[in-house]
């Protein structure tokens, strides 16, 4: 996400000594970096390992996403420098022609659309079962004793939330809490990798069932590719890479290798670790969001949702804003060839336009009580940023420079694997997800 790149950019390299020109350090990219990738896909991973048929199936798929991952990261590196742009929008607009660059704001909108249901998704999950521990804390008694109320129910939680607290903070201009969603972000996803191999070594000694989750109606072997979206999902730091990029102080691209792999590793230790340990105290009975499959009288749970929820609430504006801004820009420039935008006529614009955004993926949240089906439409657009574009962005850009005819043919080749990879992600994701919504009905 460029802006929330940008504005962690921003943070970390103001000071009062600062000038203007201040630059990004390797450390500070670093971090970024993970920052961006680091969320809420966290929450999946144990029940990705579960479909995928195991540990070693689950890693192995990882290792090879991973050489694609740093390899897209390097391209949009490079294809930022060739350009001289600054957002993965422009990038792909410069190097690859304007259709091109217009499809690729399509999948943007797209994509943050499906993340923002989501994020929603996952603060309902969340508000059940904070829900039935605040049931079992007052009354002692077990959460299956709970009799149903319309307002215990999460959905109309969910709805005040998103009246009163997401909707105001979303409809402005511009959102200065997101200055504070680094802080909020890093510590819930490192205090839920720690917390899930603190409550694995903790558990009482009891028989798991480990035998693979095969989806009903698919094949063991498209069942372990499926998961490759919710990997992509994951690892998704791709539209933010090309700001951190710009804003580097050395931006020889063996530097930026360098971030790339750093960062990615990291982040595979980070969710291997989260996904193996969930998926061994649970096996395949996890629950497509791991928190769920926890008790609701667990303290350190407790404290892992409420970090989650106050985490996804304060990144949620922030996808609104890009989503909104990516939809709103052409409608007030075309209000500009005819007459004068006025102030009330662009707030109009913007209120209807979150209006709309909130209320929408709010009915697809609620009506949708599965997040691995959205998580698997949300991976298969990420293959677009992570795949399919930055295969253009090479095939295109090393056209244009003076790259030796060896070395061209290498790099067009390289960029069609990863354009033929990319497509067959997302059309193998897409097919199986209509594939079992045509099952269940």
């Amino acid at each position: 996400m460029e802006e929330l790149a940008i504005e962690s950019i921003n943070i970390l390299t103001k000071s009062s000594l600062d000038t203007v020109g201040s630059k990004l350090g390797c450390l500070g990219a670093i971090f970024i970096m993970l920052k961006s990738a680091l969320g809420a896909g966290l929450l999946i991973f144990p029940w990705a390992f579960a479909k995928s048929g195991g540990i070693h199936v689950a890693v192995t798929v990882e290792l090879v996403s991973l050489v694609f991952l740093i390899s897209g990261l390097i391209i949009l590196g490079y294809a930022s420098s060739v350009s001289g742009q600054n957002t993965y929008q422009a990038v792909v607009r410069y190097v690859c022609g304007p259709s091109i660059g217009k499809l690729c704001e399509i999948c943007y909108v797209f994509n943050l659309f499906m993340i923002s249901v989501a994020f929603l998704m996952i603060v309902a999950d969340q508000l059940q079962k904070l829900c039935f521990s605040m049931y079992e804390l007052i009354t002692g008694s077990p959460e299956s004793e709970m009799q149903y109320h319309w307002y215990t129910d999460q959905r109309f939680a969910l709805f005040l939330l998103c009246l009163f607290l997401i909707f105001p903070l979303s409809v402005p201009k511009e959102i200065s809490i997101q200055q504070y969603t680094s802080v909020f972000g890093t510590l819930s996803a490192a205090y839920l990798t720690v917390a899930i191999i603190v409550k694995y070594h903790t558990r009482p000694i009891q028989v798991i069932n480990l035998s693979p989750l095969y989806s009903s109606g698919i094949s063991p072997w498209a069942s372990m590719f499926s998961v490759v979206p919710t990997i992509c999902f994951g690892f998704q730091c791709h539209e933010a890479c090309i700001a951190v990029y710009s804003s580097m102080e050395n931006r020889k691209l063996s530097h930026w290798v360098f971030i790339s792999v750093v960062s990615m590793f990291i982040c595979l230790i980070i969710y291997s670790l989260t996904g193996v340990y969930g998926y061994l105290t649970f096996g395949n009975n996890v629950a497509p969001d791991v928190l769920m499959s926890y008790s609701g009288d667990d303290v350190t749970m407790i404290i892992a949702r409420l970090l989650f929820g106050i985490s996804i609430i304060t990144i949620y504006p922030i996808i609104v804003l890009l989503g909104r801004c990516v939809i709103q820009d052409p409608l007030l420039q075309r209000r500009r060839k005819h007459t004068v935008v006025t102030e009330s006529y662009e707030c109009c614009i913007r209120v209807g336009l979150t209006t709309a955004w909130i209320s929408v993926t709010f009915l697809i949240a609620v009506f949708v009580p599965d997040i691995s089906k959205v998580i698997s439409v949300v991976g298969g657009i990420s293959a677009f940023f992570i795949f399919i574009f930055p295969g253009l962005c090479l095939i295109f850009a090393v056209q244009s420079e003076t790259v030796p005819p060896l070395l061209r043919y290498l790099l067009v080749i390289w960029g069609m694997i990863t354009l033929f990879c990319g497509s067959y992600i997302f059309g193998q994701s897409t097919s199986i997800a209509i594939m079992q919504l045509l099952h269940e009905l």
